[in-house]
């Protein structure tokens, strides 16, 4: 099956509800003509900033403005990082993400710090891959020079129902952060969070919005909300597995070379639940005991459940040849002092403002 960049909201609703044993013998067989069915890729995700972000996404106990029971840190030290991205090699993983809780990246010693852990990772033979929020071109091109393999940038839902998730920032700014990772060699890691109380219709359209992209992102990370108590969605109700197998498939159709990635919720999930996405075409999972800071089963589980299955996991730059990092001296781009305007919306999303009304009772 060719990669197709043409979808239609209409055609993917049509797959998305098909019979589910024909949505599954479609999806696998499309993932075993671009993917090894064995092998899955093992990622580990570091919160190297935790809290204190100044955006209102309704999913996240990392907002300064909802009240979570969520400890704040700044930013990690490189060797801090180091001896985190040994350990999760020693556990089995390929590739570390490293999330720091920014509205934007601003140009500065902290971005600096950052550029150097992207180095001192690579040079351990590990993918890496950052997310920052909103990056310029120049940003860009410093984190390629540094050595980094893939920038996620979640679009999160439609564009329709994003306006119902976040009114801090504009669904076209993470098109253009999406586009300005695409000016350098870094790969795109896109996707989104299902369980937010969007609907079928808003679901296929962020598969359009994905797979209509030229080339594909190269990840696409699908999660399961998991409503943290404090945020505007704490009372969501968690979505099926059936859900998650039906959007993990169709994922797998309208983007058959991208690495799907089983990411949030997996706490949810039986082995058997899991399994069945991993035959749908999720061939890449976070392991570790946290996803940021969402609960996520133990790494040792995971290597019992990949024994289990007969998975092996993906050795790192299986799929695109690691780059050698240029150290900051030698660098062709600098620090530029930029100050993007990037967009702030600013219309009012009720459930939003509740929650930071909201006075957290005295323990």
């Amino acid at each position: 099956m060719a990669t197709r960049h043409n979808w239609t909201k209409e055609e993917i609703l049509e797959i998305y509800n098909k019979p589910l044993m024909e949505l599954l013998y479609e999806a696998a067989t499309v993932h075993r003509e671009h993917h090894d069915p064995n092998t899955v890729q093992v990622s580990t995700l570091l919160s190297i900033k935790t809290g204190g972000c100044p955006e209102d996404c309704g999913y996240c106990p990392q907002a300064a403005r909802y009240h979570t029971d969520l400890e704040g840190n700044d930013l990690m030290s490189v060797n801090q990082v180091k001896a985190q991205a040994l350990r999760a090699k020693e556990a089995g993983s390929s590739r570390v993400c490293m999330g720091a809780a920014w509205r934007n990246v601003k140009d500065g010693q902290e971005f600096d710090n950052v550029l150097e852990m992207v180095r001192t990772i690579n040079k351990l033979d590990m993918e890496v891959c950052c997310t920052l929020g909103m990056i310029t071109e120049n940003q860009a091109q410093r984190l390629a020079e540094a050595g980094l393999y893939a920038y996620n940038h979640n679009l999160d839902t439609s564009e329709e129902y994003y306006k119902e998730v976040i009114s801090t920032r504009g669904y076209e700014d993470r098109l253009q952060t999406i586009d300005n990772v695409r000016k350098t060699n870094v790969t795109v890691c896109s996707g989104g969070i299902i369980g937010m109380g969007e609907s079928t219709d808003d679901r296929a359209g962020m598969l359009v919005a994905l797979s209509t992209l030229n080339p594909q992102p190269e990840s696409v990370p699908i999660n399961a909300l998991v409503p943290v108590e404090g945020t505007p969605m704490e009372e969501q109700e968690p979505v099926s597995i059936w859900e998650m197998v039906r959007m993990v498939a169709t994922t797998r159709i309208v983007m058959p070379e991208t690495q799907v990635r089983l990411s949030a919720g997996r706490t949810q999930m039986s082995r058997e639940g899991q399994a069945m996405c991993f035959f749908a075409g999720a061939n890449s999972i976070f392991a570790g005991d946290k996803l940021l800071t969402t609960p996520n089963p133990d790494v040792n589980e995971d290597m019992e459940m990949f024994r289990e299955l007969g998975l092996n996991p993906q050795k790192a730059f299986e799929k695109k040849e690691q780059r050698e990092s240029v150290e900051a001296e030698d660098s062709k781009y600098q620090n530029l002092g930029e100050k993007p305007k990037w967009s702030r919306p600013g219309h009012k999303i009720e459930r939003n403002l509740e929650a930071q009304q909201k006075v957290k009772p005295k323990a």
